[in-house]
């Protein structure tokens, strides 16, 4: 029993020890910290440990205030300015750079009113109403307008910016590229709006769609330009709708019709439809680049119709390993034939515009009017050619079988 008691004794001495040697270190871990931080704040404030310990932090050694104590300033961070115009401008005031724009672009903006005679899955006419939007093309009334909004209607309505309300005429409608032009009377009362290549913009610029989603007049939306050159087939008795805009900036039904622009204003676009599995804006919205539109509205105003222009070619896969669109065939009396171009020959440049697609050559025949004169690169057995044609009128207007793989 003795033995336990001597043997306890000595487990509770030992373990004595060992916390005060525990004790002793940790005090000694305390002081060594406490002397680095207190060395480490003489450097930041450039004084004495003994100045520092008797409370003169704020004064260094000439009695003048240290930077702890100076007043913020204001700092600059990379990207806080951005140059809109050739000026700078604050992010402080990018809102007011947009309220600016649109309040230019507001006046050129019109909401449209139809009305048109339709038939119910009965096969019974009825009478429906719709809604969209239009931008000034002239200012002696030519408004531009998709068709899908204007091309069937028997009665339009357009109200300007400023609430007045005009009756308006159709001139023509195109359901290939979705432009129609209607014109309204008040000539010399009318701003025109400005217009831009999207050869000119870039993907991720800002863009500013107006139009009046759902009747709701004047209304603004923004974003960027997410993506050129988007290609959609709407249906077979169409052509394929090419070189599209899209947008992330919220577009509706109402807005159809309506302008595109860009940060200084200028009409790059005409929003004319959007991709959404609920039917209202997932962010995926496409525009008619402002070239197509300009150029089949002014066909229209000159014509009282859209003239496409055509070459005469029927385009398949690529067969061999250059890049460009594949001629299966061409057609007698065209202007491909009448210029050369034979079939296995692969266009590769349609008037100096690189081409790889059917759709690439088709935008880029968009753009030209029907009697004017292109040259036109391809491949053939080896080697490259360039030779001249004249484009020609389609010889459809409204609908088209197989359009994708013939222009």
């Amino acid at each position: 029993m003795k033995d336990y008691d001597l043997e306890k004794q000595g487990r509770r001495k030992s373990f004595f020890i060992k916390g005060c040697i525990s004790i002793i270190a940790a005090a000694i871990f305390v002081v060594i910290g406490a002397l680095f931080m207190l060395g480490t704040l003489s450097v930041v404030y450039k004084v004495s440990p003994g100045e520092l310990l008797s409370g003169k932090a704020g004064a260094g050694q000439d009695g003048q205030k240290t930077e702890v104590d100076k007043p913020r300033e204001k700092i600059d961070l990379p990207g806080l300015e951005e140059k809109i115009g050739g000026k700078e401008f604050l992010l402080e005031e990018f809102d007011n750079a947009v309220s600016r724009i649109v309040e230019e672009v507001r006046p050129t903006v019109v909401n449209i009113r139809v009305r048109a005679t339709q038939k119910n899955v009965l096969g019974e006419e009825i009478q429906v109403e719709g809604l969209g939007s239009g931008v000034i093309f002239t200012s002696d009334g030519y408004i531009i307008t998709n068709n899908h909004v204007a091309g069937a209607a028997e009665e339009i309505m357009v109200t300007l910016f400023d609430g007045k309300e005009y009756p308006a005429e159709l001139i023509a409608g195109d359901p290939n590229t979705d432009i129609a032009v209607i014109k309204i009377e008040a000539e010399g009362m009318l701003d025109a709006a400005s217009f831009i290549s999207i050869d000119d913009v870039k993907v991720g610029e800002l863009v500013i769609a107006v139009g009046s989603p759902f009747g709701l007049q004047q209304t603004v939306t923004t974003g960027v330009i997410s993506a050129k050159g988007r290609d959609i087939t709407i249906s077979a008795d169409t052509l394929p709708m090419v070189n599209l805009i899209q947008t992330d900036a919220s577009i509706n039904q109402g807005n159809s019709g309506g302008p595109l622009i860009n940060s200084t204003g200028q009409v790059i676009g005409i929003n004319t439809l959007i991709f959404s599995p609920s039917g209202g804006s997932a962010g995926i919205g496409f525009s008619i680049p402002s070239d197509t539109a300009v150029n089949i509205t002014e066909q229209i105003i000159d014509y009282g119709r859209a003239r496409i222009p055509y070459i005469g070619v029927e385009m398949g896969d690529d067969e061999t390993d250059v890049i460009g669109v594949y001629i299966v065939n061409t057609l007698e009396g065209y202007p491909a034939q009448e210029a050369g171009i034979k079939s296995g020959d692969v266009i590769v440049e349609f008037d100096g515009a690189p081409v790889s697609t059917p759709f690439e050559l088709f935008a880029e025949i968009l753009k030209r009017n029907v009697g004017q004169e292109v040259d036109i690169r391809i491949y053939r057995d080896g080697k490259y050619m360039t030779l001249t044609l004249v484009l020609a009128e389609a010889p459809y207007t409204e609908n088209n079988g197989d359009t994708e793989q013939e222009q």
